[in-house]
């Protein structure tokens, strides 16, 4: 396509921009806060809103509520960015929402994106001005507000959760803008196949901002006003990622969902989360860093090879890179997802752990502490101890290894699954000569020493 037809003449503005929606109706998706019955729809046509955060990914919406909210309630909009803003600028801006009150009994829409970056004294200097009316505070954020919000703002506002545009709304979003006259692109009468704009689709991973800048550059350089497969391919191929971000609420969500699928034992889940990272790109050695807690965590001693085909994995990633690595810690996850599962020693390790940390500093019993010296010897420091390697089949039955107080603990219960099957029957032949060994009292016999 020629310059002069994809310079849009006269329209500087990105077309994600033109295509705001200006009106409640015109907003693709969020039916369940913006339908006819929408909690955040009525608070919005009443033309009285409230204070509130958005939450959702990018693209979902969040700023153009905003505005309609300004809109509706014939306020004064204002916009800050948590990134750029400081104390300077929240300043500026509740002195220009005091302003507009006390001259023209207006009120304030302040519409605060990004307001996770803001730290908790930033928050908080908001308080006031939410609770006396001053401002209508809207925040937005890609971050779950539990973690990223101070208690104190979170709990004077209403949260509103918006969720990624389906591939039909992202289609729909396209028809708009190929169709508009005024604001899209409808003057150059781009002919895009309906297969292609499916592939849009996908791309946009539920940001309209981004289906629509996708839309824009390729609408730009369409030879003949006609968008196909080679064109969409390159504008696709610069750079486009999926939605990850490390650190963030996706990430968490998508590591989670990995993690639960190899607990699950689906392998085919698994790769896909496994590849969904991959494609976001996360660092193919954190993954493997978790696979490797997974073996412990999930398998244990049900399958104690999986712990070492993690480490090879990890070790493999490191050797090698990427992408000859990656297939090693996919091979890895396959096999924790179809071995046995047994969460065992990760509960008795949390249980162990418990008592440690809460029975505080015990003794270590006089028969279990090494005596290299004759003091030592002279305070008992070793007597009775009872060596397993001379004791019938290598075990000191009814001997005791804990501190006083913890006789008889038991942390760790083998499943019957894998590996641990055995090892519960070795462990209950063993109890059972502890309970011989110890009488009917249950009290430790122990020779002279």
């Amino acid at each position: 396509m020629s310059t002069a037809h994809g310079a849009h003449p006269g329209r500087t503005k990105p077309l994600a921009e033109r295509m705001r929606p200006a009106r409640i109706e015109d907003i693709v998706g969020q039916g369940h806060i913006l339908g006819p019955t929408g909690p955040l729809r009525l608070a919005i046509e009443s033309g009285r809103p409230h204070s509130m955060v958005l939450w959702g990914p990018p693209g979902s919406g969040k700023t153009t509520l905003a505005r309609l909210i300004a809109h509706h309630a014939d306020a004064l909009f204002l916009n800050l960015s948590a990134v750029l803003s400081g104390v300077k600028d929240i300043r500026a801006a509740i002195e220009r929402a005091e302003h507009a009150h006390a001259t023209k009994g207006r009120g304030t829409v302040l519409f605060v994106d990004e307001v996770h970056r803001f730290n908790k004294g930033q928050q908080d200097a908001f308080l006031p001005y939410v609770e006396d009316g001053t401002l209508i505070f809207v925040g937005a954020t890609t971050e779950n507000p539990s973690f990223e919000l101070t208690g104190a703002l979170l709990s004077r506002l209403k949260l509103y959760v918006l969720k990624p545009l389906c591939a039909a709304d992202i289609d729909a979003l396209v028809d708009q803008a190929l169709a508009d006259r005024e604001r899209g692109l409808g003057s150059l009468r781009i002919r895009f196949d309906p297969m292609l704009r499916q592939r849009l689709a996908e791309a946009a991973d539920g940001d309209a901002r981004r289906a629509l800048n996708i839309l824009d550059v390729a609408a730009g350089l369409a030879p003949g006003g006609v968008i196909d497969g080679d064109l969409l391919h390159r504008v696709l191929s610069e750079g486009a990622t999926r939605r990850f971000d490390k650190g963030g609420e996706i990430f968490h969500e998508q590591i989670s969902a990995l993690h639960k699928a190899v607990r699950g034992s689906s392998p085919d889940a698994a790769l896909y989360w496994f590849a969904r990272m991959l494609d976001g790109g996360c660092d193919p050695l954190y993954i493997a860093r978790r696979v490797v807690r997974i073996a412990s965590e999930d398998i244990g001693n049900a399958d104690p090879r999986a712990l070492r085909i993690a480490l090879d994995a990890w070790e493999i990633q490191e050797r090698l890179g990427s992408p000859e690595g990656e297939l090693g810690i996919a091979q890895a996850i396959v096999y924790l997802a179809c071995a046995a599962k047994s969460n065992a020693v990760y509960k008795a390790f949390q249980s162990a752990t418990a008592d440690a940390r809460e029975r505080g500093s015990l003794p270590v019993p006089l028969h279990l502490r090494n005596a290299p010296t004759a003091l030592m010897q002279r305070l008992d420091y070793g007597r009775g101890y009872r060596y397993a390697h001379d004791e019938p089949e290598g075990y000191a039955a009814g001997e005791c290894y804990f501190p006083e107080g913890l006789e008889g603990r038991r942390y760790y219960e083998p499943v019957l699954r894998g590996l641990e099957v055995q090892i519960n029957d070795k462990l209950a032949r063993l109890r059972a000569l502890d309970d011989k060994a110890r009488g009917p009292g249950g009290s430790r016999l122990r020779g002279a020493g």
